[in-house]
């Protein structure tokens, strides 16, 4: 099995602020998006990716319902 630094953790941040979203774009330079941060079938904007350091990211942004 070969090792691939930074494959054997991943990192979910959740909340209902707009500031995640800026987090998404800023950890993705030089990363690969593997899910576009967009509306998802349950309501909430969320995205994956794996930044430059090949840590895994994943970010979801509530939206609250009316």
């Amino acid at each position: 099995m070969t090792h691939t630094p930074g494959n054997n953790v991943a990192i979910f941040l959740s909340g209902d602020d707009a500031q995640l979203r800026g987090y998404f774009e800023r950890l993705s330079v030089g990363g690969t998006v593997t899910l576009p941060l967009e509306k998802q079938s349950w309501g909430d904007e969320a995205g994956s990716l794996v930044d430059r350091f090949g840590i895994t990211w994943m970010v979801d942004i509530t939206h609250q319902q009316s």
